[in-house]
């Protein structure tokens, strides 16, 4: 099933504004843990920028289930949650997501962050959506 099978019409563009997701993901003791996070969207996936030595990254590694919240700007009533897990960790040493990121998220530069060595692109599969 592709994303366009799974994400309503009317709901897709909280998917493509560059707005502030909450991503959860569980912990190794199956606590849930919820981050704000930067994200992108290409249509099929969601990507996020992340490191190697952080928890999320040690989470998605003991269980790859992922969920995504996204409120409307325009009615904080209403929103959507995708649902997926990890399809792919992807290198990115040289930061150039986290700096394709940051331009999306209103910050022009171009500077790639001091831990970029460690840095990797989360590719996350949407399976399901919620929305309200």
């Amino acid at each position: 099933m592709s994303a366009d099978d799974v994400i309503p019409a009317d709901y897709r563009h909280l998917l493509e504004l560059p707005l502030y997701g909450h991503l959860g993901t569980i912990r190794p003791d199956d606590t849930v843990q919820v981050t704000p996070m930067w994200f992108e969207f290409d249509g099929e996936h969601v990507r996020f920028t992340h490191t190697t030595r952080r928890q999320k990254y040690r989470n998605l590694r003991h269980n790859p289930s992922m969920a995504l919240s996204i409120i409307d700007p325009d009615n904080p009533l209403r929103y959507l949650e995708v649902a997926g897990s990890l399809a792919d960790v992807v290198p990115d040493p040289e930061g150039a997501f986290y700096v394709r990121l940051q331009n999306r998220y209103g910050n022009p530069s171009q500077t790639p962050p001091p831990d970029a060595a460690d840095r990797v692109i989360l590719v996350m599969s949407i399976e399901r959506a919620t929305q309200q």
